[in-house]
């Protein structure tokens, strides 16, 4: 498609969100970036801002929502729409009406499916078939507004936390490419979630912020269980344990048949699992603390004789 005439503002501040600006960017107007600014002593990547000086885009930058209400207001944008990707701060109403046709946010799930801070996450921990993307009119509920789209992605038993986030940075760009014309041409119509939405589910589930302690591997839970939560946690906060007396993170696995005492070590033919509550997580590939990331032959052949 060719570039949209008509500006719209970008409100985002992580990877997500600098991603999208990207490909946002090749096909609309952005008149002003909206995001975080660096933090002091911050010294690592400030993804969106990179980004948008990279674009040479006006950037507008706010620590919390009396800020983006404020200066929201006072910018006076000619947008009658903002598009809102991976923001980090809640969005009061009044910034909300600064846009005649108010902010579309690109959430990363089937609404009401795991609203929240996560929904990638918890969309593999869960051991789903489908989530995909809903574009929603911004509210101040959280993630209650009402529905312009949905587009849906099949998931797998091998999916990964980075694989899904890339694919659903690239199906929301084209879900947004179609749609947020047709919605400044007055052609798409918000409706309520409960009913449009193509989740399995009407009723709202809700992700949360993962903590370092989600990383750590218990093997009471059954081996399918954890398999997902490597897959979902690979990025951070990564999956830890003990094995022997080395601490190790595992970053790939796959659960099969057996029956141990959870914790215990399972070996045969250069080949490490580890009994859980259900089955046995066979690990493919770990990480020992300070090494690189190795098979699972090579672990035994450096550390074997320790376990």
């Amino acid at each position: 498609m060719e570039a949209v005439s008509e500006p719209i503002v970008f409100f985002g501040t992580g990877p997500v969100a600098a991603k999208s600006l990207q490909l946002l960017a090749e096909d609309f107007t952005i008149e002003a970036v909206v995001t975080k600014p660096r933090a002091e002593h911050h010294h690592g990547s400030v993804p969106v801002l990179e980004v948008a000086q990279q674009l040479g885009l006006p950037v507008v930058e706010v620590v919390n929502k009396k800020e983006v209400t404020e200066k929201v207001i006072a910018a006076k944008f000619k947008s009658r729409v903002a598009v809102l990707i991976d923001f980090g701060i809640i969005v009061e109403q009044k910034a909300i009406d600064a846009f005649p046709l108010g902010i579309v946010n690109s959430h990363f799930s089937l609404l009401p499916e795991w609203r929240g801070a996560d929904p990638i996450t918890f969309s593999i921990l869960s051991g789903q078939a489908q989530t995909g993307v809903s574009l929603m009119l911004l509210v101040e509920a959280m993630d209650a507004g009402s529905l312009l789209a949905q587009t849906t992605y099949d998931l797998d038993s091998e999916t990964t936390n980075k694989e899904l986030t890339s694919n659903l940075i690239a199906l929301s760009d084209l879900a947004l490419k179609e749609v947020l014309p047709l919605y400044l041409a007055g052609r798409a119509k918000p409706a309520a979630q409960e009913k449009v939405t193509m989740a399995a589910s009407k009723e709202p589930s809700y992700s949360r912020k993962l903590t370092k302690e989600d990383g750590i591997l218990d093997w009471n839970k059954p081996a399918v269980q954890l398999d997902r939560e490597i897959r979902a946690f690979a990025e951070w906060p990564k999956s830890r344990c003990i094995l022997g007396s080395h601490a190790v993170i595992i970053t790939k696995a796959h659960p099969e048949a057996g029956e141990g005492t959870p914790g215990t070590l399972w070996q045969q033919d250069r080949h490490l699992g580890v009994y859980c509550a259900k089955g046995v997580l066979m690990i493919d590939a770990l990480k020992p603390a300070g090494k690189g990331e190795m098979t699972t032959a090579a672990f035994l052949n450096g550390y074997g004789k320790d376990l």
